[in-house]
């Protein structure tokens, strides 16, 4: 195996998400300042994202509605303002 391969900065990081709480041990050069202590005993830095595989509804399996109608509306009405303009 190569040495000295890795970023000065590699180490062990704790990926929290927001959304479910799940956390996960990984490595990573991701900075941050928070840190947490994991089941091992030990600390780590602690990085939070927004999703993961625990709330992605591709891995979880449940479809989440996102609130298509009002973007729509929105779009129409400006494209309905752009094409009166041109005329």
């Amino acid at each position: 195996m190569k040495t000295d391969i890795h970023h000065p900065n590699y180490r062990m990081v704790i990926f929290k998400d927001i959304t479910t709480g799940a956390t996960f041990l990984i490595g990573s050069t991701v900075a941050s300042k928070e840190t947490m202590k994991w089941t091992d005993g030990n600390e780590y830095p602690v990085f939070e994202v927004e999703i993961s595989s625990q709330s992605h509804p591709f891995y979880t399996g449940q479809d989440k509605q996102l609130d298509t109608a009002g973007r729509a509306e929105k779009f129409k009405a400006r494209a309905a303002k752009k094409t009166v303009a041109k005329k």
